[in-house]
């Protein structure tokens, strides 16, 4: 008596023995990839994960290392910039100091230019009056003589009388000098 077995599941109606089959190659399969396949792939999973939390951790210090080169940039830079607006203060004032010391300079120079010019003047003045003298002297004693009738080179020598007048000239004050008033 053979046993037939047949399980009442709708249209399907599976037979036992490839049921059986079925199921046997199916736990078989099941072994094969929870002993064989599944280790490898956890064991690459594993490995992902771990060469992932390196990577994080590396990018976490690498993070760390930039944010600390960039507090020292940045400090550097402060540093910088504060170096460089003190040269430029120095530079302002240097510049300052350099202006007055060549503007002192230059008012002693225009002082000595003038001084100096004042002596020339002074000196041409006193050739010309010098020459002026000897002139108007000898210009005037002629006219006395040709006026006179006789000659008063030496008289006029003698009693300095151009010297004189011409003193008294000298000595006038301009506003005597400018209306024609003499002085007594």
């Amino acid at each position: 008596m053979a046993m037939t077995f047949a399980l009442d599941v709708g249209p399907l109606k599976p037979e036992l023995a490839p049921l059986i089959l079925g199921l046997v190659l199916f736990f078989l399969v099941f072994a094969v990839m929870a002993k064989v396949i599944l280790p490898r792939i956890n064991k690459v999973l594993v490995e992902r994960e771990n060469a992932t939390d390196g990577r994080i951790e590396e990018a976490e210090e690498t993070r760390a290392e930039a944010a600390r080169v960039h507090a020292e940039y940045q400090e550097l830079l402060a540093e910088a910039r504060h170096e460089a607006a003190r040269l430029r203060q120095e530079s302002v004032e240097q510049g300052t100091a350099i202006i007055a010391e060549l503007r002192a300079e230059g008012q002693r120079q225009r002082e000595e230019i003038i001084a100096a010019g004042h002596a020339v003047i002074d000196a041409e003045r006193a050739v010309a009056e010098a020459e002026l003298r000897e002139q108007v002297g000898a210009l005037a004693t002629q006219l006395a003589g040709k006026i006179v009738g006789e000659p008063m080179a030496d008289f006029a020598q003698q009693n300095g009388v151009v010297d004189r007048f011409l003193e008294e000239l000298r000595t006038a004050q301009p506003s005597d000098a400018a209306t024609g008033e003499k002085r007594d």
